[in-house]
This record gives structure tokens, sequence and C-alpha cells, in this order.
């Protein structure tokens, strides 16, 4: 074997070696891409779950809370901007405007006993809350998808691919007001 034999075979090793490792990352970077498809996807779900249970848990407070319309309209409204936003970002102010409007509900209700024993209510609660529950867990499983995606598209050598195909940075979704990132006060009276 001559040393011109032995270089091709070098240059020729390492261009299939460059080549692999492209391939390799571009699937990974577009598996990235899917995973957070698919986590957005039981985030949605998760979230149109919500939306479906507040008509039923305002309809059922209604006929209790003759007093409180306005707090009843805010949960609508807010409900109603949370199930139309579009963009992550916009999905993420809405549904902190949402729970935000159910918290404030839900200090209300402590005001109506009548309305808390109520089974239909309870039931309602109850599925809001597990609800809530996924809708936290989702969020939590699609952010760490984001990262993944993020770190992948940001580092080096990969980045060098990700810049070749356009991928970019995925959009956290993140709490928007700092008072829903406060722990809730627990009071036994």
């Amino acid at each position: 074997m001559t040393a011109g034999t032995l270089v091709l075979i070098v240059v020729i090793a390492g261009v299939v070696a460059i080549v692999l490792y492209a391939v390799a990352t571009y699937n990974a970077l577009v598996g990235l891409r899917n995973q957070i498809r698919n986590a957005w996807a039981q985030i949605e779900v998760q979230l149109k779950r919500r939306h479906d249970l507040i008509p039923n848990l305002v309809e059922t407070a209604k006929g209790y809370m003759v007093h409180e319309r306005s707090t009843l309209e805010e949960v609508t409204k807010a409900r109603t901007r949370a199930a139309s936003a579009k963009s992550v970002q916009d999905i993420s102010q809405a549904e902190t405007g949402l729970s935000g409007a159910l918290v404030r509900f839900m200090a209300i209700v402590e005001n109506y006993p009548d309305l808390k024993a109520n089974q239909n209510f309870l039931a309602l609660q109850e599925e809001l809350t597990s609800t809530e529950n996924r809708i936290a867990f989702s969020r939590q499983a699609y952010n760490d998808q984001v990262l993944f995606l993020n770190n992948k598209v940001q580092m080096f050598p990969s980045n060098i691919i990700a810049g070749m195909f356009k991928f970019t940075l995925g959009e956290f979704f993140e709490l928007e007001d700092s008072a829903q990132r406060a722990v809730p006060k627990v009071q036994f009276s």
C-alpha cells in the first residue's frame, strides 16, 4: 500500500465520518422537533379539557353565587381568551390570566358553604384540580424537550448542522405572572 493510497483512505474515512455525524445530528434535531410538537399537543389536550370543564363549573356555581356575577364573567372571558390564543407566548399569557381568574373564583366559593357541599360542584372541582396537575406535568415535559432542542441548536458542533437546516430555538411555556409563581398560603381556621 502506497502513501497516496493511505492518505486517500484516511480522507475518505474522514469524509464518511463527517457525513455520518451530520446525518445523525440532523436526525436528532428532527426527532427533538417532533418530540416538542408531541409534547405541545399533550398540553393542548389538557388545556382543552380545562376549557371544557370551566363552563360546567361556572354554570353549577351560578345558582349559588347570585351576587358574584362579575367574577363569573371574568372566568368566562378569561376562558374565551385562553381558548382562542394561538402562539406559545399568547397561550402562556392567556392561561396565566385564566389561572388567576380561577384562583379568585375559588376564593369566593369559600363564602358559599352550600355550593362547596354540592356534589356536582365537588366533582367538577376535583376534575379541574386533576387537570391542573396534568397541565403542569405536560408543561414540564414540553419545556424539557424545548431545552434539549435548544441545547442542540446552540452547542457546537451540532449548531453548524442546525444552522445549515434552519432549526430554530423552541419557545418555553412559562408562567407570566409572578403572582402565579408564589407559594399559596394555607390557613386552618
